[in-house]
């Protein structure tokens, strides 16, 4: 099992190759897509690296629940009900989703993942 350094170190280098961000602006506070500008593209590109980095499979729908942001059931009026915020926690243990349950809006959900967040994802995928 790699540490949990290791594991940033390896986030980060497919971060950096991915996005062409340096390499300091790859932290573990970092969001995906407000700080590094990721947009849903580089989410499969990002997963192919992490996937031959780490030798795991991602399912999309582990790391993007849209599933879940499109369907009427979960969301109403552009906000994730709260039905919605328990079952993505359920399928995102990893994520914290405290800050996006003060304001659930659908649009602003690609901005909750952290690099922290994606190192705890793949963390969580090696020790399954």
């Amino acid at each position: 099992m790699p540490t949990e350094q290791e594991v940033f170190e390896k986030v980060r280098e497919a971060l950096v190759d991915a996005l062409g961000v340096d390499e300091d602006e790859v932290t573990p506070e970092a969001t995906m897509v407000g700080d590094l500008g990721a947009e849903s593209i580089d989410f499969l590109d990002i997963v192919f690296r992490l996937e031959k980095a780490f030798s795991i499979e991602i399912p999309r729908a582990e790391l993007f629940p849209e599933d879940i942001l499109t369907n009427a059931e979960y969301v109403n009026d552009g906000k994730v009900t709260p039905e919605g915020l328990s079952e993505l926690k359920k399928r995102m243990a990893f994520a914290d989703l405290s800050k996006f349950e003060q304001n659930p809006q659908v649009s602003e959900f690609g901005n909750l993942l952290t690099v922290n967040d994606m190192c705890k994802y793949v963390e969580s995928k090696l020790a399954a």
